[in-house]
């Protein structure tokens, strides 16, 4: 083996390869960014910093007395948000909040949506979709893969009527008419 230069001993003396311990690697984090296939890690660090705020406001929220009208007003606000923001799955109370993570926001981004609706096989696909402009969310064409797709906005997912994929997709189910306008 080759003596190491400098700057390479520099960066062994900064991690100890024989004591290495998996509880200091962000194992979590790292398999987050792989199932879901989010590339930038702000957006990660992001949906961590709401899954704080959400649970230091329902530690906040379980301070104050059960029978108390600002926390049952509150409680019912932050439930009602979360549900339509789809990260919970149910309208009952704190508890449901307090099961919210990063893998919850992480399930509402496009691409997930996009694989879950039968339009893209894997989420990598779906990505690229988004990114060459095939996706649109209403009337709005979206080529941001981190665009949060809430329970209402989720019947609206559809392709761009210009895209490729589109009109393969209505010739495969006999649907497709060479005479439409393209807006």
């Amino acid at each position: 083996m080759r003596e190491l230069k400098f700057h390479e001993q520099k960066l062994l003396k900064k991690v100890d390869f024989l004591r290495w311990n998996k509880k200091d690697a962000n194992l979590k984090e790292i398999a987050v960014l792989r199932r879901y296939h989010v590339q930038d890690r702000e957006d990660y660090a992001k949906y961590n910093r709401i899954v704080g705020q959400v649970q230091k406001l329902i530690a906040k929220l379980k301070t104050l007395k059960s029978s108390d009208t600002f926390r049952i007003a509150q409680t019912e606000a932050l439930v009602n948000r979360l549900f339509d923001m789809g990260v919970i799955t149910s309208r009952q109370g704190l508890a449901a909040c307090e099961k919210v993570n990063v893998s919850a926001f992480c399930r509402r981004r496009l691409p997930v949506i996009l694989q879950k609706l039968k339009m893209a096989e894997t989420i990598k696909e779906a990505v690229m979709f988004i990114e060459q402009g095939h996706i649109r969310v209403g009337v709005e064409t979206i080529t941001d893969p981190a665009f949060h797709v809430t329970r209402v906005m989720e019947d609206h997912v559809t392709w761009v009527k210009s895209s490729s994929i589109r009109k393969k997709v209505q010739k495969y189910n006999g649907q497709y008419d060479d005479f439409e306008q393209i807006e």
